[in-house]
């Protein structure tokens, strides 16, 4: 049985990339509010930890995906970038990367580092959550002339409606590392902390409406 999900989640909270607030609500990206916030970035920046990531996601594009389903690594703007590079260092596989929109000066590109017309690409980022970004990569590694079938995060914040059904949309198959699944399992978080994320995945749409986020 694959422990990369319950690996994933220890090393998430040993970053500190997990914050629980239990009196002032984070409101995120997509404006739901939210009693927990995953920064994805704490990842790299110590080098024991940003390793370990490395070599689970490595583990699970052999498990989920297999080499030969793509033949170049794209790391998504800006968390993803870093991330892409040491799997594509590992990996031995050639890397671009994908900013959300065209930068708008110069050849006006939305991929860097070379071309990918025609080519398989595998597209690397640090987390989901209404895949609203997620859109963007893909489209503009498509219209780059990408072949993009499928993308893997370190973690997919599965608690907000909307993810699955714009994946769909792009015909975008997600591989994530972990989910809050993995990290409640383990009771790897204190006993309030993990109560206030239970309510929140209970109804998320109802605690965000509740406490000043969006609320459809």
């Amino acid at each position: 049985m694959s422990t990369i999900g319950s690996d994933t989640a220890r090393l998430l909270l040993s970053a500190g990339t997990v914050s629980v607030s239990h009196d002032r609500p984070y409101i995120l990206a997509g404006g739901w509010a939210s009693p927990v916030y995953v920064d994805c970035r704490l990842l790299i920046g110590t080098p024991r930890i940003a390793r370990a990531v490395t070599e689970l996601a490595v583990r699970a594009i052999d498990e989920k995906i297999g080499r030969g389903g793509f033949d170049c690594i794209a790391g998504a703007e800006t968390a993803g970038i870093p991330l892409a590079a040491w799997i594509a260092d590992r990996m031995g596989c050639d890397l671009r990367y994908v900013r959300k929109r065209p930068l708008g000066i110069g050849r006006g590109a939305q991929v860097e580092g070379g071309a990918v017309e025609g080519r398989h690409v595998l597209l690397i980022d640090d987390l989901v959550t209404d895949a609203t970004s997620k859109a963007a990569f893909v489209r503009g590694l498509r219209e780059a002339g990408a072949i993009v079938t499928e993308a893997l995060v370190v973690f997919f914040n599965n608690s907000f409606p909307g993810a699955t059904e714009r994946l769909a949309k792009f015909d975008l198959k997600l591989h994530a590392l972990a989910t809050w699944q993995d990290v409640l399992a383990n009771d790897l978080l204190p006993a309030d902390d993990a109560v206030l994320i239970r309510a929140l995945l209970s109804d998320p749409v109802a605690w965000s409406t509740a406490h000043g986020g969006r609320s459809a």
